[in-house]
């Protein structure tokens, strides 16, 4: 083909799927990928005449997910891509009708959850060769599309709840997490609803238990509720689970199971009768073993924590034994509790957070803590990565929440000379960072879980 009769496209523009029942969805322009992709998640495959189909949902609007479209095509390959950030995955790959204004032709798309990413759907040089010339310097080149007018094409694909009703027990409904648990509830089908701990108060009756929003609306038809209970409020926050399942309401994370985990102490008196290994703590009441205290763990330098602290908080390292004293008696001055730890050196500033779901790890990453930093504080703009976990490893993250009694939890490991160590439980960890770091989709696998406790399963369609 003459290089002159190409039709030039911007960086994005605006393409419609009519097989696939998407008359708009604006896509990136990637010579870079071989492959073009379309966002896609709930996906399961069916026999059809012998072949092998899949149904699949499609958000076709960035940073919308009410508007849904339901998708059937034939299976033509599955293959494994890389995405742009290193990570492998075995993709569905269908073959569909694509349109630019009045041209149009067949096209492979591979399917994957891009949520995380800023287009719905990427086209590729596959997907492009021998028809276009990119400028990359100019959007939508072939025509852009109003809003209102993409409204309207999607008037019908807003999606009802058909699911369970479900509540995220928290308290900012803007903080990642919660964002991302509450999304993923939706395109699961469930309706979701956002409790801000603070604004609850509950009604305690032996035959007639309630809880009710601020302004006295009682939160009645619950199915589930996902406690996410910051440690400041954690007494309430576990309060109210527990009023909850007196409701008879199923709660990812027991009252008990939160208030036994944030409980430092106890928890990892729990750990250690169950055969898990801890680094080498002390714990005293009075200023006047400080010497006994630090001598009992190894000397400096050392590990001191707050039993209250979270997420590198109200932990300090020690260098010197002076040093050490200084520190456990100022604490001891203002009526603190705390915990006196080894110093595991060969960690290197390094640990392991594992995400456990529903008793399996479902993602793994390493932080390490900033030049100058520690251990403790890798929370704080750490470097993470990805990583694959030993099999001892494995069993102590699954082993710990466990014992705890915990459905969902962030578990810190590091590694020592003499194996594995764990440090603490997080009953309610974070999202961004490991869903960043290893491109999985973590608020599904909360959802799912709560769907496989209740034996709820996607309606046919």
């Amino acid at each position: 083909m003459n290089p002159n009769t190409k039709h030039v496209i911007g960086c994005d523009e605006w393409f419609s799927l009519s097989e696939l029942g998407i008359p708009a969805i604006k896509a990136r322009i990637d010579s870079g990928a071989k492959t073009s992709a379309i966002h896609a998640y709930n996906i399961q495959t069916y026999r059809k005449d012998n072949a092998l189909w899949v149904n699949f949902e499609v958000h076709p609007l960035t940073n919308d997910r009410r508007t849904i479209v339901r998708c059937d095509a034939e299976v033509v390959d599955r293959r494994v891509v890389k995405s742009s950030s290193g990570i492998s995955e075995k993709r569905y790959v269908i073959k569909t009708v694509v349109a630019l204004g009045d041209a149009h032709w067949d096209i492979e798309l591979t399917l994957t959850n891009r949520d995380a990413m800023g287009y719905r759907m990427l086209l590729g040089r596959e997907g492009m060769k021998d028809r276009f010339i990119i400028d990359p310097s100019q959007p939508c080149i072939n025509g852009d599309i109003a809003p209102e007018t993409i409204q309207n094409l999607y008037v019908k694909s807003k999606k009802s709840p058909l699911g369970l009703k479900i509540g995220v027990l928290a308290s900012n409904p803007n903080l990642y997490s919660n964002e991302r648990i509450m999304a993923a509830g939706e395109e699961r089908g469930h309706d979701m609803q956002f409790l801000n701990i603070k604004q609850c108060f509950m009604k305690l009756d032996a035959e007639n238990p309630e809880v009710h929003n601020r302004g006295g609306n009682c939160i009645t038809g619950l199915d589930a509720v996902i406690p996410r209970i910051r440690p400041s409020i954690t007494f309430y926050g576990a309060a109210l689970t527990r009023h909850f399942e007196s409701m008879g309401v199923y709660t990812l994370n027991s009252s008990q199971a939160i208030t036994q985990s944030r409980d430092k102490l106890f928890s990892l008196q729990l750990l250690l009768k169950n055969g898990l290994e801890i680094p080498t703590t002390g714990f005293a009441h009075s200023p006047i073993d400080t010497d006994n205290l630090i001598d009992m763990v190894g000397s400096a330098p050392l590990i001191i924590k707050l039993l209250e602290g979270t997420q590198g908080t109200g932990v300090v390292l020690a260098e010197t034994k002076k040093a050490a004293e200084s520190v456990i008696n100022a604490f001891k001055s203002l009526k603190a509790n705390l915990l006196v730890q080894e110093f595991i050196k060969e960690a290197e500033s390094k640990d392991i957070r594992c995400f456990v779901v529903n008793g399996k790890v479902v993602a793994s990453i390493m932080r390490e803590a900033q030049p100058g930093e520690f251990r403790a504080n890798v929370h704080k703009g750490a470097s993470t990565k990805s990583i694959k976990i030993t099999p001892e490893e494995r069993r102590m993250a699954i082993k710990t929440t466990k014992v705890l009694g915990l459905d969902v939890a962030g578990v810190d490991l590091i590694r020592s000379n003499k194996g594995p160590l764990l440090l603490e439980v997080n009953s309610s960890p974070g999202l961004e960072g490991i869903e960043d770091a290893t491109g999985k989709d973590i608020a599904r696998d909360i959802i799912i879980a709560i769907e496989k406790k209740l034996g709820w399963t996607i309606p046919s369609v």
